[in-house]
């Protein structure tokens, strides 16, 4: 079994990833097939996120020749299937990701739509606090931020500068560029933690919730962290790279962090926490298109082995990101790994929400994004709550207005 870029046979099947690194893992998946498929071919074709999803567009929206097993999002996946481009999993797929004793309801949802399984679930991004305890040690502080409050305190007294004031080390490294939809959904774990919520659900519609007092607090502190404080700037070095090179004291990043930080920087001392409130949890599932029945058959089998204890510890021990099947010793991994404790090791009150499972969500977050950034670099907004409260408002009628193109605006 052979697992690269060569050129597909009529029973070979694909898979399409959107997080490189989980590239040994599927490698690994796939010779776990050998015995009961000693002739297929697995060809594992994993590209950055944002390409993945545009190549995962164009293929749909034309018909893939090969049995592809796709890694997506269960809310990018929704506009697929409620366009007909993805079939519903076979009858025994479906009772595999039913079973209660495999998954929880809320990963089970996100694999379901209208009563149909379509996808099989897999890992979860989730969010947490990543800090330095020699950067925490240094500043006198004991222990990590607890409230929104605290993460400001904390930021200040954090962030290392130059001689003329300039932030050289920034104290909460924000997501301020790159990926559209990327920075919204960061933007909106932060807002969950003042207790809002960028979409509000009435009923089967929705509507931007994010022009209000929630709203303007996180955007506040966003532009006061630019251009108040200053304990961070638009074009310093960010997320897990800074952390990784100890050029930002804190951020929020998904568990995937703990495995890239064990490769690249073994020596680090940190530690991860919980958000005072709570966090997104993106949950991605594996689904079928394209290619022969027989095909199909050993690429719905791939997704059911990937889903294997042995295979899921690997990946939970060796990359980093969570699992999430249920019913499998993970304890192994987190004794030997404490800094997995904030993402498992979860109160009964801790909230987890994710992205609506609607069509029109990516041109809502990006365009949302696009207004977010702009913000982020208008040091004029410093201070002014009325104006970053304009902006939010404009942006709520253009989400509102998206919504209502898709019929699905809430009164």
């Amino acid at each position: 079994m052979l697992a690269g870029s060569i050129s597909a046979q009529a029973q070979d099947i694909v898979v399409w990833g959107g997080f490189p690194e989980l590239t040994d893992y599927y490698e690994r998946v796939a010779e776990g097939m050998s015995d009961d498929y000693p002739d297929l071919n697995v060809i594992v074709e994993p590209i950055g996120l944002r390409d993945h999803e545009k190549r995962v567009a164009l293929a749909l929206s034309s018909g893939l020749d090969d049995a592809t097993v796709l890694e997506l999002i269960g809310s990018t996946a929704n506009r697929y299937i409620v366009n007909d481009l993805l079939p519903p999993a076979p009858s025994g797929v479906a009772d595999f990701v039913n079973d209660g004793e495999n998954f929880e309801p809320f990963f089970r949802d996100t694999a379901t739509v209208d009563g149909s399984v379509y996808g099989v679930p897999l890992f979860r991004g989730q969010g947490a606090l990543f800090y330095n305890t020699d950067m925490l040690a240094e500043a006198g502080l004991d222990g990590p931020p607890t409230t929104m409050e605290e993460y400001d305190d904390y930021a200040a007294k954090l962030t290392q500068r130059d001689e003329g004031g300039t932030p050289t080390v920034s104290g909460w490294s924000l997501r301020l560029s790159g990926g559209g939809a990327g920075i919204a959904e960061k933007f909106w774990i932060n807002m969950h933690q003042h207790g809002g919520s960028v979409l509000e659900q009435v009923g089967d519609k929705y509507r931007a919730g994010y022009a209000n007092e929630a709203g303007l607090a996180a955007l506040r502190q966003y532009v006061n962290a630019v251009s108040g404080d200053k304990t961070v700037s638009i074009d310093m070095p960010a997320d897990a790279a800074a952390f990784q090179r100890g050029q930002t004291a804190m951020f929020i990043r998904e568990s995937w962090v703990i495995g890239d930080t064990e490769k690249k920087a073994p020596d680090l001392n940190y530690d991860t926490a919980l958000l005072p409130r709570g966090s997104i949890a993106l949950p991605v599932n594996l689904y079928v298109s394209g290619g022969s029945d027989k095909a199909q058959e050993a690429a719905w089998a791939f997704a059911i082995e990937a889903n294997k204890p042995e295979h899921l510890i690997w990946m939970l021990d060796n990359v980093g990101w969570l699992p999430n099947r249920v019913g499998v010793d993970y304890s192994g991994v987190i004794e030997a790994k404490p800094q997995f404790s904030a993402f498992v090791d979860l109160p009964e009150d801790y909230e987890l929400f994710t992205l609506p499972s609607i069509e029109p969500i990516n041109e809502i977050l990006t365009r949302f994004a696009a207004k977010l950034t702009e913000a982020f670099a208008d040091p004029s907004l410093a201070g002014d709550d009325e104006a970053i409260m304009a902006i939010l408002e404009s942006s709520a009628e253009e989400t509102n207005a998206i919504l209502d193109r898709a019929g699905i605006l809430a009164e």
